[in-house]
């Protein structure tokens, strides 16, 4: 049995041609996932309780579809080496799993390490990656978030695509997740590999700071943020920047909320929200399911926002170009106090070599749509006076008349 199991593994190998699966995550992908919340606190019933919070909250239409179970899910591997799940707490088996959220609509995401344990010191998929690519094609996966622990001697290259390969032998369609850190700069060599990658270390649920943990550190929102810069070259429609999962719901004031998923859809960045969906205040639900702002994540043509100017007192200002020529800017106060700003659009060109762009406000006249007040600000013509409060965002969308 094992060496008819170990020639079908390398049959598969050989005979489909190597390569990431196409047409998937031409928008950055949307989503919720267990590690920022729960950690290792996970189980079938948690799974199916987020996928019904995420259906019948409105978070479902609003273009959240994964639903991703982080580490510690895992069993033991049997005697031929396929992995299974923890039978205390996934009594049903993750197919099961799978099938409740894929009657939901939803699509069905999984945690590996590419070494030879996970972060949390379960079994990694080192040594077994065709072996876990064949049992997830068989549960249903159709996202895998595959992390960089106990990796000694290993490159990411090389281990990365050995999952690629293994996922596209299994041939079921998946979205696949690097995430390295940003040690080996993934930006310039995922595109073939993944479909996003993470480009920092973990993020945590501060607004600016640091938490250092000996040989890593995890990061405050603004320091990923900062983070980003020069990065926007890279990402694009099927493969993008990752700057780590949503803590929108986990603790951070409103305002800080506001300001930390504003700038992910500014980025394109994947929108994965990693709160407890099931529990969620009423002003958690309206960041997360602000459509307006979404669409800029969501936009079709793709371009990573990018900080352009600097205003007096702390303010920043982020430009994304949107599909039709419209565009989106962001005044984010890093301050903590309330900043008055006076912004004179006629005497604005927006330029940033990486994307590309270079737009000079003067020659076209554009309406200005405030996109959480849903208020109309008037046009370009005039400019624009505004207060923003600390740790906070004036989100506009400008469209030409």
């Amino acid at each position: 049995m094992k060496i008819c199991l170990t020639l079908l593994l390398a049959v598969l190998s050989l005979t489909v041609s190597a390569q990431k699966f196409e047409n998937l995550a031409k928008t950055p992908p949307m989503g919720w996932n267990s590690w920022n919340k729960f950690a290792c606190n996970v189980s079938e019933d948690l799974l199916k309780n987020m996928a019904d919070a995420i259906s019948s909250s409105g978070m479902r239409a609003a273009g959240y579809e994964y639903i991703v179970i982080d580490d510690c899910w895992h069993g033991k591997r049997d005697s031929l080496g396929f992995i299974h799940p923890n039978p205390e707490h996934f009594p049903s088996g993750m197919k099961a799993v799978a099938d409740y959220i894929h009657s939901k609509g939803l699509k069905f995401g999984i945690y590996s390490c590419a070494g030879n344990k996970t972060c949390a010191g379960h079994p990694g998929s080192r040594g077994h990656e065709y072996q876990d690519a064949i049992t997830y094609a068989s549960w249903g996966v159709d996202y895998l978030k595959y992390d960089w622990c106990n990796t000694d001697g290993l490159t990411t290259i090389g281990a990365y695509t050995t999952m690629r390969d293994a996922l596209y032998s299994a041939g079921r369609p998946v979205v696949f997740s690097l995430c390295e850190w940003g040690n080996s700069k993934p930006w310039e060599w995922g595109k073939n590999v993944g479909h996003l990658w993470r480009t920092t270390g973990d993020i945590y649920n501060v607004f600016d700071g640091e938490v250092n943990h000996g040989t890593w550190s995890s990061w405050g929102v603004m320091k990923i943020l900062d983070m980003q810069k020069g990065l926007e070259k890279y990402a694009g429609p099927g493969h993008w920047n990752d700057p780590d999962m949503l803590e929108v719901g986990n603790g951070m004031p409103v305002n800080e909320d506001r300001a930390h998923f504003s700038m992910w859809c500014m980025l394109a960045a994947p929108l994965i929200a990693g709160n407890d969906l099931a529990t969620m205040s009423k002003e958690t639900h309206d960041i997360l399911t602000n459509m307006d702002v979404i669409a800029l994540d969501q936009d079709t043509l793709g371009i990573q926002g990018f900080q352009f100017t600097t205003l007096e007192d702390s303010i920043q200002v982020y430009a994304k170009p949107l599909s039709g020529g419209e565009v989106a800017i962001a005044f984010l106060n890093r301050s903590k106090k309330s900043q008055a700003i006076s912004f004179y659009w006629q005497a604005t060109v927006i330029e940033n070599e990486g994307t590309g762009t270079k737009l000079a406000l003067k020659e076209k006249l554009y309406s200005i749509r405030d996109l959480w007040t849903k208020k109309n600000l008037g046009t370009t013509a005039k400019a624009l006076k505004a207060e923003v409060p600390s740790h906070d965002v004036l989100l506009v969308r400008l469209t030409g008349k």
